[in-house]
C-alpha cells in the first residue's frame, strides 16, 4: 500500500452561525482549488532535522509479500501489539521486534496520548534497532489495526522513507499459512537521528479558520455515539461543525457479513472506499483533514486517502477531539449537519 491555507483573506470563524455541510453524505460539486495551506515552520529544537513532506513510500503487503520481506533481511519488522506482551511471546513473524503502539505516545504537559517529540522517538526507535534509512514493516492483530496505522504515520512523520503494513494483520498472515516463531531476534541498537517531516499534521490554530469552508472537509472516523455526543466521554461531547462521520471500520472488512472474510486489518478495495468518499463529498479537489479522538483512528484514513487514493491535500489533526473538546471553539451535537453551539467552557 503506497500510503497543505489559502492565501485569501482570513475571515473570523463563527461570526454568528456558520454554514454547515448537508445532513447526510451526499456528493456535492466543487471546482478544483490550489492547496496553499502552509506547512508549519521548521522545528527549532536543537539537533532535529526538519524535512519536507512526500518522502515516504507506504505499502500494503500481502501475507506472502510480508513473509518474503521479513525473510529478506532488508526490512525491520515491528510487532506493535499493545502490552501486555504475552501475545508476542506466544508467536510472532520471524525477526519481528516487539514495540507496543503505546510506547509512541504519552502526556505532553497538558494533554494525554500525544506523540513523543522527535528526540524521544529517535531514542525509542534506536533501541528497537532502527536507523533512519531502514525500511520498516509494521503489523498488529485483533482490532488493533489502528495501532499499526498510527505507528506507520509516526514513522512517516519521523522521516522513515519506506513503511509497510501487513494486509490482514497477523491473523491474515497466519490464515495464509505463513509461519510464526517464538524465537526472539537478536539485534544491535540502531542510530536514529531526531527527524520530523513538516506538513503532515495540522494544529488547532491552523484548523480554526478552515472550519466551515466549502473547499475543506473534515472527516471524523469515530463511532456514531461519540460523533453525535451521546457518549459522554470527553470534556465536551460532539464533533467539529460540518464534519463528516465515516467510522474507520467502513474502510476495512471489520464488519463483513461473511464471517470467514471478517478482518479489521484487511482493507476494502480502493474502488469501494473511493465510491464511499465521493458519495460523502470527499473528493480529491478538497482540503481533507482527518480528526478523531486521539489521532489513532484518524491515522488509518489519513494513510488510505494520502498514500493509496493519492488525495493531494490531506492532513491529520493529531490533537483531535482530546484537544478540541478542551478548547473554547464551537461544537456540533447530533447527526451531520447539526448547527454549531457556542462554547460552554
Amino acid at each position: 500500500m503506497s500510503w497543505n491555507r489559502p492565501s485569501a483573506s482570513r475571515r473570523p470563524l463563527f461570526a454568528g452561525t456558520i454554514a454547515v455541510a448537508a445532513a447526510s453524505c451526499l456528493a456535492f460539486g466543487g471546482s478544483p482549488i490550489t492547496w496553499v495551506l502552509a506547512a508549519p515552520a521548521a522545528s527549532a529544537s536543537y539537533g532535529v532535522t526538519s524535512l519536507a513532506p512526500g518522502g515516504t513510500s507506504f505499502q500494503l503487503l500481502s501475507p506472502e509479500e510480508a513473509a518474503a520481506a521479513a525473510a529478506s533481511g532488508r526490512w525491520k519488522v515491528l510487532d506493535v501489539r499493545p502490552v501486555p506482551p504475552l501475545s508476542y511471546i506466544g508467536g510472532h513473524v520471524p525477526g519481528a521486534m516487539h514495540l507496543s503502539e503505546q510506547a509512541f505516545r504519552g502526556p505532553n504537559g497538558r494533554l494525554p496520548f500525544q506523540i513523543w517529540s522527535p528526540s524521544e522517538l529517535a531514542s525509542l526507535l534506536s533501541r528497537a534497532g532502527i536507523s533512519n534509512r531502514d525500511a520498516v514493516l509494521v503489523y498488529s492483530d485483533g482490532n488493533d489495526v489502528l495501532g499499526a496505522a498510527l505507528v506507520s504515520y509516526i514513522l512517516e512523520k519521523s522521516g522513515v522513507s519506506k513503511v509497510a503494513i501487513v494486509d490482514g494483520g497477523l491473523s491474515g498472515y497466519k490464515a495464509a499459512s505463513q509461519s510464526t516463531t517464538k524465537a526472539f531476534p537478536t539485534f544491535a541498537a540502531g542510530s536514529f537521528k531526531p527527524t520530523t517531516v513538516r506538513g503532515l499534521d495540522i494544529s488547532l490554530g491552523e484548523l480554526e479558520p478552515l472550519i466551515g469552508r466549502k473547499d475543506v472537509v473534515i472527516v471524523d472516523p469515530r463511532p456514531k455515539a461519540q460523533f453525535e455526543g451521546t457518549d459522554q466521554t470527553f470534556i465536551r461531547n460532539g464533533h467539529i461543525p460540518g464534519a463528516k462521520n465515516i467510522p474507520w471500520q467502513a474502510f476495512t472488512e471489520a464488519n463483513n457479513a461473511d464471517e470467514a472474510k471478517k478482518n479489521a486489518h484487511k482493507l476494502k478495495s480502493l474502488d469501494e472506499i473511493r465510491t464511499l468518499l465521493v458519495s460523502c463529498g470527499i473528493t480529491p479537489d478538497k482540503i481533507v483533514i482527518v480528526s478523531c479522538s486521539t489521532g489513532r483512528e484518524a491515522s488509518l484514513q489519513y494513510l488510505t486517502l494520502k498514500h493509496l487514493l493519492k488525495y493531494p491535500k490531506v492532513r491529520i489533526y493529531e490533537g483531535s477531539w482530546t484537544e478540541y473538546s478542551d478548547s473554547k471553539l464551537p461544537i456540533a451535537v447530533g447527526p451531520e449537519g447539526s448547527p454549531a453551539q457556542l462554547s460552554s467552557l
